[in-house]
Order: C-alpha cells, then structure tokens, then sequence
C-alpha cells in the first residue's frame, strides 16, 4: 500500500464481517477529507481511505481533476477493496442488508 496520511475523517461506515460459522466481527470504514495533491503539477485532488479490521490497514488514496472526483474514486476502490478482501478472508461483508453495502448510489433503494 501507500504511505498516505489519513487526516481528518470525513466520513465512516461500520460493516460486519460474517464468517461461515456465523461469527462476526466489525470492520470500519474511514475517508479522509479531499485535499490538493502535493505532487500534481495539474492541481489534482487526494482523497485518503482506510479500512481497518480486514487484513491490511494502510492508508491509501484515490485521485481525481476535483475533490468530487477524489471522493467518488475512493468509496469506488473502497467498495472494490472490501469484495476482494472478503473473498481472501472467507467472509460475507454486511451492511443493513444492502447490495455492495450501500456504497453505490441508487435514487430509489429498496431493501431485500
């Protein structure tokens, strides 16, 4: 991973991760706020995420043109992150039950 620095969390989710036994455990999502990239010549943005309780818990970070596009790029490879990592743990990822746990935008979601 990288050795980005989280900051201030902007936003967090707390899933669980349900093992065939049953069991579960939490897993925390973390999003650090959007900042200017110091090392873009093109004024890009850095949006900071961390996922603690599932295997590796170093900072990483998405980039975007805007701190929008930072943002939406991080939930992204967060969301794309937790699949892999549950895969490689054997374990279900839950979150109210919803579908990619509720880190996709849907105007009209409904629960199973």
């Amino acid at each position: 991973m990288t050795t980005h620095e989280l900051g201030p969390v902007v936003a967090e989710r707390r899933l669980e991760a349900v093992a065939p036994d049953g069991t579960r455990t939490e897993v925390v999502v973390r999003f650090g706020r959007p900042r200017p990239d110091p090392l873009s010549p093109n004024d890009d943005w850095c949006c900071p995420h961390q996922v603690l309780g599932l295997g590796d818990e170093a900072v990483g970070a998405s980039f975007g043109v805007d701190s929008l596009q930072a943002l939406l790029l991080s939930v992204h490879r967060v969301r794309l992150e937790l699949a892999s990592r549950a895969q490689r743990a054997s374990v279900e990822l839950d979150w109210l039950g919803l579908p990619d746990l509720g880190l996709t935008v849907d105007p009209n979601p409904t629960r199973p």
